[in-house]
Order: structure tokens, then sequence, then C-alpha cells
């Protein structure tokens, strides 16, 4: 029996610790969810203050293994696919999903600031005006543009799996699922007016949620709620009046 990971993540939220969940879900690894047990948050806090190992992390998620500590979601990720099967053998296709996820990541990161433009550090409220100016282009502009390329790696792919990389699934699907799962809860007027748009994209995260773990861990207690505190955040006003191109 391998000890299981220890994950170091926000307790009340998927964010960015989703995908690393998914991905250690999938794999059927033990984990322990630091954060959601006694003292959890007092750890956490100390495994990014650098703690005895003299590491720091910027912010969660960090995964300890063993001995080791790993920061950073793509960096996580690239190190559990090589570890579980969930990414390529060779270089070239390890790169390749790192390189996916990355751009995930972008999108992630561009998500969040529809609802926090100016600052993170100030209220959802105090920003609401410039908020709406930044979804609008998100929407019209950025969803496409990122959905575009990717529902275009993946018709590309040679692999003829149906997934992103090779012929098999990797972490970049379980990722590109959870990015999916996002937007439609943040924006769902707008991925609604988009239907049809990306096809493979919404087989693809449809074989993801039918795989037994990963359904399993949906319908289970441990996958928590899309809220208003995360990253894919839901404010009506953000959609409103907003007026998308279906067909490329």
């Amino acid at each position: 029996m391998m000890e299981p990971y220890q994950l170091y993540y926000w307790p009340t939220i998927q964010g960015r610790g989703e995908f690393v969940r998914l991905a250690l879900e999938e794999a059927g690894v033990p984990y322990v969810d630091v954060a959601r047990g006694k003292g959890g948050m007092k750890a956490m806090h100390a495994v990014i203050a650098g703690g005895s190992e003299g590491f720091a992390a910027f912010a969660p998620p960090v995964l300890r293994a063993g001995g080791l500590l790993v920061g950073q979601t793509a960096n996580i990720l690239m190190f559990l696919g090589a570890r579980h099967k969930l990414a390529p053998r060779a270089e070239a296709g390890r790169l390749w999903c790192n390189q996916l996820q990355l751009t995930i990541a972008d999108m992630v990161g561009e998500a969040h600031d529809t609802h926090h433009p100016i600052s993170v550090n100030q209220y959802y409220e105090e920003q609401a005006r410039e908020a709406r100016a930044r979804a609008r282009d998100f929407a019209v502009e950025r969803i496409p543009r990122f959905l575009d390329y990717f529902e275009s790696v993946l018709q590309a792919n040679p692999g003829r799996g149906g997934w992103m990389v090779g012929s098999r699934l990797s972490y970049v699907d379980l990722s590109l699922f959870q990015l999916l799962d996002g937007l439609r809860y943040a924006f769902p007027k707008v991925m609604a007016a988009y239907q049809g748009r990306w096809p493979g994209l919404a087989r693809l995260a449809g074989r993801v949620a039918a795989r037994p773990r990963i359904a399993a861990y949906l319908a289970s207690p441990r996958r928590l709620a899309n809220n208003e505190d995360d990253l894919f955040r839901h404010y009506p006003e953000l959609e409103r009046g907003v007026r998308v191109r279906p067909r490329a």
C-alpha cells in the first residue's frame, strides 16, 4: 500500500485544487485533503510557509508525496501524470500535456478576472462596473478563442481515441472537463448560446464524467458545489445583454 498523498488546498472551494483532485480520483490512489480535517488550515499554512523542508509555495495547491513537496497545479499534474499513467511516457508527449495544461491555466485565470478585473484585494461589488466590461469581452472574444483552439487540438489528435493527447485519457482531458464545467456554471446563458460549436469537447466532457471513478467522485460529498467564493462565479448581471456568435 502506498502512503496517501497529502493535498493542501482551501477546504470550501473547488478552485485550482480541483484539477488535482480529479487526477487523484481517476488514478484511484489514496489521498488526504488536509485542510478539510481538524487543524488542517494550520497545517496548510505551515506547508505554504516552507515548514521544516525550507520549501515555500506562493499559494496552494501543494501536494506532499512522501518527503517530496510539489506546488503549482500544472507542475503537480505533470508529476502525477508520469506516476499514474495520466500522461504519455515519451518526453514529447509529457511536454505537450504540460503545454496544454498551462493554456488551460491561462483561461482559468481570465475567467477569474471577469469578477475581479481590478484587484483580488477588493470585493466584487467594488469593481462590478469594470467586471461587466471584462465579462463581456471574455464571453464574446476569449471563450471562443480558447475553446476553438482546444477543439482544433482535439480534432487534429492522430491518436484517434477521442482524447486530447494520444489514444488514452490524460490529465488534460480531466482538466478540460473541469474547465467546461466551471464555464457552464459561471456563464450558463453564454455557453448555451454557443451550443454545438465545440462538439468534440462536449463529447470529451461527457466521457470524462462517465468514467467510473470520476462519476463516483462527482456523486460524493467530496465534490464541493460551485459557489461565489470560487474561481468560477455566477453573477447573472455579467451575462446581461451579451450577444455571442454561435459559429466560428
